[in-house]
């Protein structure tokens, strides 16, 4: 498990602004347009080597390769497992937009919102390639090593979070069994715990190769948080809430052969800029995002609709096997977050689970669909910057008798 007795780590949650030459291979393979393989083989190396070198450069210790390969967090799974077909299924919308037609119609019009098709089941599930998730450890390790040579070439040191060589730690993303079933609708199945089932067999495999790598998989759990006004949002809190233990309880079956201590879990309700009224309440939810089986958890804890739910922790006990990741940068707006605010944030936490088990993160992704974003690329690494100074600050005032 990723933690430190001597200061506050950073990470964030996973994707990263792609470039302009990655967003173009990725949309031509998503898309089933001639492509060169090769050239994008080594665009999407060459993009992952840079991404770590500049989270290393700002100072974040535990690093993802900015899912440089993936179109998106959630769709990118249907080039990897069988059973899915493109459809003409409308793409899901938050219903907190759909309450405000004029602003939905206006942001969509502006392209803030990304046209991506939409993956639908068909027919089993199924295991298509291991190759693509193959290809991510190794470009992953690959830039760590470099970064470490880079680093000891220079004269930086280890640190705690690192492998003692002074390379950063790293973490892939996956995404969870019930986040495919929430964005991808089932035709197959003949019910939602079936469809869950043979995800979760089928995901597991991913699981195991990440986590048997030595790198941390990170699983990407929007379905216990956005599900609620996107997929489910027809039905009460009660039945939202059934429905997310039987993701959770996939999910663990899946997480089976993967100790939890190189597994984290991110939650969120949709990184876009919205009303969000209509955000399930996490206190609603925590209970059964405790039965995770992931030691890491990280939560969003940044934006103004759930930045006041740090007081949950006043009267919920953070399990002794888990750490807590809250979001202290808010990735929906280019605010960039003065390094004060980021200690306070972090200060608070740790001050109720204790300072060894607060991990310093963020909301949401910096680049949840491949060519979008809400956050300027370059205002993005003012904010990692900040996150970095906020918890070098955070450690000062909570280790004051070590650090004078």
């Amino acid at each position: 498990m990723t933690r430190s007795t001597e200061r506050i780590l950073t990470t964030h949650v996973g994707s990263l602004p792609r470039p302009q030459d990655v967003v173009d291979c990725l949309f031509a393979e998503d898309r089933g347009e001639a492509h060169d393989s090769a050239r994008c083989e080594e665009t999407i190396s060459r993009a992952v080597h840079d991404i770590v070198r500049k989270q290393a450069q700002v100072g974040i210790d535990v690093v993802s390769d900015g899912e440089m390969s993936k179109i998106s967090y959630a769709t990118y799974i249907r080039h990897r497992l069988n059973g899915f077909e493109i459809g003409s299924v409308p793409r899901a919308t938050p219903q907190d937009l759909d309450d405000y037609p004029e602003y939905r119609d206006k942001i969509a019009a502006a392209g803030a919102t990304p046209k991506c098709v939409r993956p639908i089941c068909k027919g089993p599930i199924t295991v298509k390639t291991l190759a693509p998730v193959k290809r991510d450890i190794e470009r992953l390790q690959g830039a760590i090593a470099a970064t470490r040579a880079e680093r000891a070439a220079s004269g930086a040191g280890a640190d705690p979070a690192s492998d003692g060589a002074g390379a950063p730690q790293g973490f892939i993303t996956a995404v969870s069994p019930g986040t495919i079933a929430v964005f991808q609708p089932n035709e197959h199945y003949p019910s939602h715990a079936a469809y869950l089932e043979a995800l979760a067999a089928a995901m597991r495999a991913e699981y195991e190769a990440i986590a048997q790598s030595g790198l941390l998989l990170s699983i990407d759990c929007p379905d216990l948080g956005m599900g609620r006004h996107i997929r489910f949002r027809a039905v009460d809190d009660e039945e939202f809430l059934r429905n997310a233990a039987l993701q959770v309880e996939a999910l663990n079956d899946a997480l089976a052969n993967v100790p939890a201590d190189r597994a984290r879990l991110h939650i969120c309700w949709g990184n876009y800029e919205g009303p969000h009224t209509r955000d399930i309440p996490l206190r609603k939810v925590l209970p059964i995002l405790l039965r995770a089986k992931p030691a890491q958890l990280l939560i969003e804890a940044a934006n103004p609709r759930h930045e006041h739910e740090w007081e949950l922790w006043e009267q919920t006990r953070l399990p002794d096997d888990k750490v807590l990741v809250p979001g202290v940068l808010d990735t929906s707006c280019n605010f960039v977050e003065h390094p004060e605010l980021v200690a306070q944030r972090i200060v608070r936490f740790a001050k109720l689970v204790g300072r060894d088990r607060v991990i310093a993160g963020t909301d949401c992704g910096f680049g949840t669909f491949a060519g979008f974003g809400a956050v300027h690329p370059a205002i993005c690494w003012v904010k990692m910057q900040s996150l970095v100074e906020g918890a070098r600050l955070a450690t000062q005032k909570l280790w004051r008798h070590t650090h004078t």
